[in-house]
Parts: C-alpha cells; structure tokens; sequence
C-alpha cells in the first residue's frame, strides 16, 4: 500500500478539526451574502477538486459554479467579469497552483471572497487571497486530492441549511479507514476507462490521469455512451447516491457484449455484475463516498 493512502484518514481528521472555526465563519458570511457567481481557478488535480465543488455547490446549493481557463488570463489577461457579489475558490494542492495568484489578487481587488484551499501554507496562493483553507497533509502529498475534496465538502455541509452532511462529516476519517480495507489487488493490463456517475466523475478523471501518469491508457467518464469501446476493461466507481438503478441495465447490456467489468462500490447489485468485484466495506453519504472511491481505488491499485 502507499504509504500516503494509509495517512490520508488522518490528514483528513487533522484538516477537519484544524479549519472547523475557520469554515464556519465562511459559511455564516456567505448564507448572509449568497453569491451571484462562484468562479473556481485551479490547476491539475485542483482543477478536479474545482469540479467536485462544482457538482457540489450547484446540485446542493444550486449555485452557478465558472471554473476560469488560467491558460487565457496567463497568455492574454483575459478574465471574465463577476458580478457582485462573487466567490472565487482557488486550489493548490501541491505546487501546481503556480500563477494562480495574480488572477485571484485581480478579483479580490473587484470585491469578491477568494478562498485559497492549499496543501503547502507557502504557496503564493495563500498570500493572495483573502481566506485560507490548509489542508493539513503533514508531508502526505500524495493526499493532497482527496483532502481537497474533504476540505470542500467540509464548506458545502456547513453552507447547507439542513444538518445531514454536516452530521455525517465526523465519521469520514473512520470510514476512510475503512476503505483501505479489503485484499483484492486491482490488475490493470494495459489500462481501462473508469466510469464516476454524479459526484464521483472528479475522481473517475483522477483514477484515469493516475494511470495515465503510469503510462498506461485511461480515460475517465461520466456516463456510458452506447457506443462505448470494446477491449479495454470499465472500471466502475458507483457509491450509495441513487444513481445505480439508471446504471444498471446499460452495464448489463456493456457485459452482454463481452466488455469487462470492474465494480468498486457498496452495492452488492453493482458487485454482482463485476467480473472483477472489489467491494468498498462502507458508505457515507452521496457527497462523501467519492472521497472513500478515490482512496479505494488508490488502495486497491497499490495492491496489485
């Protein structure tokens, strides 16, 4: 197992803990002032964690999320115009926020809140913008995604006005835990697509660049298209968020046509259909099981 797989529960207690003052003051100020525009501006794996707050913030707040292209202010100086009042959320995970920091200091100084998610509390982004959210990874880089994603939905529960994510974040360090659990190695070949309906597609697209990263093919999906490849395995990241019933019949139909199937999930009928089982023993809630996904997948790759 890596190692920082079996440190990302306690980065993720540790961040919990440490920005709980701070998160709760963002989000009595932002219920106050809701915005008109969230824009989000990161890059790398923090341009995954800006989807997920993305898929986050408008199917639970129903708040219209921007992410920027840095490339177009980097190149031309071109950003679009916020209305007032905005929210800008900036990711640096771990060194690739780089040249981030000009477009955030150009939007505080129109008026909107920039919140910095950072895992290293020197990067440039934090000096930039006007609230900070560490990410506490005590030298676990590697767990930088995921805890950008705790750290995100740390925000989203205390923003939501009904208490159920809020009352289930405590327990997502132990169910992290959890998630490591389990032998079955995860053998990859020469790659796969990786499918994350709803919530989990950011960590669909992170599975797939971290093979990527390993040479192998990936490519990351949210949905199943019907033509969808033959040859290379589905890998299939599902949690308990209601959006299995409408899977199903197009993975039986993926099977009927001789396409191999890899179920990482908690749902004994999605494991049914797996030529490659890999059961999560735990589930949370739809916005939290992603991050349990995304450990999961890590856990069971380093198994192999």
């Amino acid at each position: 197992m890596a190692s920082w797989t079996a440190e990302a529960p306690g980065v993720v207690e540790r961040l919990l803990k440490e920005n709980a003052p701070e998160v709760r003051s963002l989000a009595r100020f932002l219920r106050r002032r809701n915005p008109a525009l969230v824009l989000a501006a990161a890059r790398g794996r923090g341009g995954l964690a800006a989807l997920y707050a993305k898929h986050l913030l408008e199917a639970r707040l129903l708040w219209p999320v921007l992410p920027l292209a840095l490339p177009l202010f980097a190149l031309y100086g071109a950003r679009p115009k916020a209305p007032f009042p905005s929210l800008l959320l900036a990711y640096d995970l771990a060194g690739e926020g780089a040249g981030a920091e000009e477009l955030v200091r150009a939007y505080r100084g129109e008026g909107a809140l920039t919140l910095a998610f950072v895992g290293r509390e020197e990067s440039p982004l934090a000096g930039a913008a006007e609230a900070v959210l560490p990410l506490h990874l005590g030298g676990a880089e590697g767990a930088g995604f995921l805890a950008g994603l705790a750290a995100t939905a740390q925000l989203a529960a205390h923003l939501l006005e009904e208490p159920r994510l809020r009352e289930a974040l405590p327990a997502l360090p132990e169910a992290m835990a959890r998630a490591l659990e389990g032998e079955e190695g995860l053998e990859v070949g020469e790659g796969l697509f990786v499918l994350g309906p709803g919530f989990a597609y950011p960590v669909a697209l992170e599975a797939a660049l971290r093979l990527k990263e390993a040479g192998l093919r990936a490519e990351g999906v949210a949905a199943l298209e019907e033509l969808f490849p033959a040859g290379l395995p589905l890998l299939v990241l599902v949690g308990r968020d209601g959006v299995l019933a409408g899977l199903i019949p197009a993975l039986e139909g993926l099977k009927a046509r001789g396409v191999p199937l890899f179920v990482l999930s908690p749902e004994p009928e999605a494991l049914a259909l797996a030529d490659l089982p890999l059961p999560l023993p735990v589930a949370l809630a739809p916005e939290l099981d992603p991050i349990l996904l995304g450990l999961g997948f890590h856990a069971r790759l380093a198994a192999r």
